[in-house]
């Protein structure tokens, strides 16, 4: 497997300037890796994470899914999950939550692939493989294709990074609050303490 900007091999087959189907198709033909997929084009090998950031990342997505099923206003997506963003890019987000109107008006073979619809929430960590600079790069882009909040909580400097379409970021430092939602998820409140193991 070869890829360059907007072109790839697989199995010999060149495929040039790819379409959301076909690389949607490159991804199922590539299980056993992870890929994003810039707004050019630019398919971005996404590497494992370390266990403790997996298992951090696992007890968000609980919490917000314990959250979810008594609030019952939307659908919780874990880091495999794609969306096709507006500015065309597909990404994935640790931690998302999707609003159930959004969500049910999307078709089955829509919900099928990468869901043509940008979160309204979503939750990056960073773990040892990932620079600081690039992940709050992707919190810009989340918010600027239509994320209402989006949280970035480094599991290396213990901060947590608030950005929201209200303001650049919130700085909340050492995991050392009880923090929510502005007004995106009503009551869902994730306790930074423990988060660290």
């Amino acid at each position: 497997m070869y890829i360059g900007e907007n072109t790839c091999v697989i199995k010999g087959t060149v495929v040039e300037q790819m379409t959301t189907n076909d690389f949607f198709d490159f991804c199922n033909a590539n299980k056993t890796l992870n890929f994003e997929r810039d707004e050019n084009g630019n398919i971005i090998l996404m590497s494992p994470t370390g266990s403790l950031t997996s298992l951090i990342n696992n007890n968000i997505a609980y919490q917000l899914t314990q959250w979810n099923r008594e609030a019952k206003t939307g659908v919780v997506f874990e880091s495999n999950g794609g969306f096709t963003l507006p500015d065309g890019s597909q990404r994935a987000a640790d931690v998302a939550w999707v609003t159930n109107n959004k969500w049910n008006a999307l078709s089955q073979e829509e919900k099928e692939k990468f869901a043509p619809l940008c979160p309204e929430f979503v939750v990056e960590l960073r773990s040892k493989s990932d620079e600081l600079n690039y992940l709050q790069k992707k919190m810009e882009m989340w918010i600027s294709n239509g994320a209402l909040e989006a949280w970035l909580i480094d599991t290396i400097e213990k901060n947590v990074y608030i950005y929201s379409k209200q303001t650049n970021y919130k700085l909340i430092p050492n995991f050392s609050e009880i923090i929510s939602t502005t007004n995106v998820l009503q009551g869902f409140q994730l306790n930074l303490s423990e988060l660290k193991n």
